[in-house]
């Protein structure tokens, strides 16, 4: 496997771009968002509950829309990013919305992030797209548990690794299941926006990673599973090939069939 620093800069490279073309996309509609609209999904919400006062750490956080969204209901978030031009994105929009007092920033890489922050939350969150630049899901696991209070809950929604096994165009499974190998990828485009693709060209550094090894990392930290959830559609239309709208989207020809998102809150005793 290529050395950590190596895979951290290609992937912070690679999403410095993304986070460019992504804020002016369509998928996230700033414009909307700016004025009152909420970025999380049904799903995750349902999990998090009542978040009015709570103290919530947002990992892989992108440029704040969730974190924000988070903070707009009543939380006061702590958003945390590998990309540097992302935290800048998020720190503006907080300027925007002068939500200042109720949201700040970290641009850190995940593992990194117990030197930078010294803080404990009532809710730790993580959603869609996250886990899957991480190599170690031990070490990811032992950040959840560090910066959790007694009593607080680790909440998380993702794609499922099921989903990740596809080629790009749902035709075979290219991909081990298993965590077997670093998925090493040279990127001509990003999900948001085909027509960026000059802008986000990169090489970037992936893993796989099973139910079992997601769970069971977190498990071995001592944290209680109290709810796992699997869902049969994205409410992100960010795959090829899909059917449906309003925030459920499937893959056309395999709707019911493929389990494309889980969902689950573990406690800390």
């Amino acid at each position: 496997m290529h050395d950590e620093q190596h895979y951290l800069a290609a992937n912070k490279a690679l999403w410095n771009k993304r986070a460019a073309v992504h804020v002016n996309s369509s998928f996230y509609d700033v414009p909307a968002f700016l004025e009152g609209r909420n970025s999380l999904n049904s799903i995750e919400l349902a999990l998090l509950g009542d978040v009015g006062g709570k103290r919530i750490l947002h990992l892989q956080c992108h440029f704040g829309q969730d974190t924000l969204s988070l903070a707009r209901m009543g939380a006061k978030v702590t958003g945390v990013d590998l990309s540097d031009v992302a935290i800048a994105e998020a720190t503006r929009l907080t300027s925007g919305l002068n939500l200042f007092h109720q949201a700040t920033f970290i641009c850190s890489d995940i593992y990194s992030l117990p030197v930078h922050l010294h803080d404990m939350f009532d809710i730790v969150f993580t959603s869609y797209g996250t886990i899957g630049w991480l190599p170690d899901l031990d070490k990811w696991a032992g950040v959840v548990q560090h910066f959790l209070k007694p009593g607080g809950v680790f909440v998380m929604a993702e794609f499922h690794p099921v989903v990740w096994m596809f080629d790009d165009q749902f035709t075979r499974v290219q991909y081990d299941y298993f965590n077997t190998e670093t998925i090493v990828e040279n990127n001509t485009d990003t999900y948001t926006d085909a027509e960026a693709a000059a802008d986000v060209k990169g090489v970037s550094y992936s893993w796989n990673h099973p139910l079992s090894d997601v769970i069971g990392s977190l498990l071995a930290q001592g944290l209680q599973l109290q709810v796992l959830q699997e869902f049969d559609y994205s409410p992100y239309n960010c795959f090829q090939h899909t059917t449906g709208e309003n925030g459920h989207f499937q893959i056309k020809g395999m709707e019911g069939k493929l389990p494309m998102v889980y969902a689950f809150k573990f406690l800390k005793p």
